[in-house]
């Protein structure tokens, strides 16, 4: 294994000199000052593994304090956010770096924050980290590099095994969103996660209570942003942590009776989510709102399935119910409101286009189905194609052939009257003058009325459209 070690340690060596420079002067830095620092965890691994990026880990035997002054000292920018758990961070060029204290930490049973105790060696440091595969470290201010690794984690990487330096159980009291972690990298490095720590996982499932909103929809997050977001999302459902973070994802699950046949909701999902990702290319690359709403999108089915008399089963205004549950769910995941107004839009309109038949819509129809989803209109666009998961191509092609000349239309539209700018061909000032009116609600009012009769009829010019508001405000106050 020795041989191995000394190969591992040269590949992570040659990996940081090449993609982080700036590593070996930070060592400098605290070498001079009489302190340790190692790279550690993340970056280990992705060395390894062939994938460092510019924001490197490391750890060290010097208290915050002195930390902070030297990279007062070496970097360009530094702030001290995480001081109270241990961690500096700083800038320098493109390279962010974090430097923690060598550190225990652990939760008490009920509390949100964890406690933490400064260690005294790197190995006691490791001891501490969620998974073998990041227990790794590269010792920078010896003489010459040494690679670290207490807990093989040489080997698992290797065997792509996520397995915990000690009992899986101490593990995850310690922290539980490691157990979300481990959903994490599966989903990430394409690992397996060894059955003693896939039990623990199961076991320990309800102790992701006394863990934050944000730190859960940080680590869904990347989940989702991986590129098999699909395993991690199933390891949160089989061993019950999305009863508890997500329940909406699990009740899609829906037994399916042999009277009663519909499709499986949350295979479609996630086959939904998958297709939508085939298409982020229209989204100039992997976009959160797009996987979101196509995860979510059918998740109101549950809650309006009702079975038809004879066979066959319904879930009428099920787009309505979905939109209001993502709502409340990626809001209590502290979501931006960006994020799940978006969301929520993208639910609610994800039916629409089966409305549009062999495409007997009006102009106008088209024109209302830009408006409604105004920025939102190419995400609605991957959303529905990705919606398609029939196993019958000849339905497939179809479906695809409609929205094709859906999507011709608008483009059509979109060049004889800039759709994406529908605007009534009256602004408000013209509107208070030609009614002699100050702003109220009647203004309102009648700017609805010109946008109705813009979205109708199309750009009907100011001179005509000043007549059909004039009828219009005769007739209303007429009543």
């Amino acid at each position: 294994m020795s041989n191995a070690l000394g190969a591992a340690g040269e590949l992570a060596i040659r990996s940081l000199i090449e993609r982080a420079p700036l590593a070996s002067s930070l060592a400098q830095s605290f070498k001079a000052k009489g302190f340790t620092l190692a790279l550690v965890g993340g970056p280990v691994r992705d060395a390894l593994l062939g994938r460092l990026g510019n924001d490197l880990d490391f750890t060290t035997n010097a208290l915050p304090q002195e930390t902070k002054k030297i990279l007062n000292e070496w970097a360009e920018n530094v702030w001290d956010t995480g001081i109270a758990f241990g961690t500096v961070a700083g800038k320098r060029g493109d390279t962010t770096v974090e430097v923690t204290t060598y550190r225990t930490e652990h939760y008490d049973a009920d509390s949100r924050k964890p406690s933490v105790e400064y260690g005294k060696d790197i190995n006691g440091d490791l001891s501490r980290r969620d998974f073998t595969v990041n227990s790794m470290a590269l010792e920078l201010t010896t003489d010459k590099p040494e690679f670290i690794d207490p807990f093989n984690g040489l080997k698992d990487l290797a065997e792509k095994t996520l397995r915990t330096p000690g009992l899986p159980n101490d593990s995850f009291n310690d922290d539980p969103l490691r157990m979300m972690r481990a959903a994490r990298f599966a989903s990430q490095l394409d690992f397996e996660i060894e059955p003693a720590v896939l039990a623990s996982i199961k076991e320990l499932a309800h102790r992701i209570s006394i863990i934050s909103a944000e730190r859960v929809r940080d680590e869904f997050t990347k989940i989702l942003m991986s590129n098999n977001p699909r395993k991690g999302i199933t390891l949160l459902v089989d061993t019950g942590l999305a009863d508890l973070v997500l329940p909406e994802i699990p009740k899609l699950r829906l037994e399916v009776d042999e009277h009663h046949h519909h499709k499986d909701v949350y295979e479609h999902s996630i086959t939904v989510l998958e297709q939508a990702i085939e298409h982020e290319d229209r989204l100039g690359g992997p976009n959160l709102v797009i996987r979101l709403a196509a995860l979510l999108h059918d998740i109101g089915k549950p809650k309006t399935r009702a079975f038809i008399e004879g066979g066959g089963v319904s879930f009428h205004h099920h787009e309505v119910v979905g939109a209001r549950l993502a709502k409340k769910r990626l809001s209590e995941l502290r979501f931006d409101g960006d994020t799940v107004e978006a969301v929520e839009l993208l639910t609610t309109l994800h039916l629409r286009f089966h409305g549009y038949g062999d495409g007997e819509w009006t102009d106008s129809a088209v024109r209302r189905y830009v408006r409604d989803a105004g920025d939102l209109l190419t995400h609605l666009h991957v959303l529905t194609r990705a919606d398609c998961t029939t196993r019958n191509k000849t339905k497939a092609a179809r479906l695809a052939s409609v929205y094709d000349s859906l999507e011709a239309r608008i483009a059509v539209l979109m060049e004889q009257e800039e759709l994406s700018k529908i605007r009534p061909d009256l602004d408000g000032e013209q509107v208070m003058q030609l009614l002699k009116l100050k702003p109220s609600r009647d203004v309102g009012a009648a700017m609805d009325f010109l946008m109705e009769l813009r979205l109708e009829q199309g750009q009907i010019g100011e001179e005509k459209a000043t007549e059909a508001l004039l009828n219009w405000w005769k007739d209303r106050s007429a009543k």
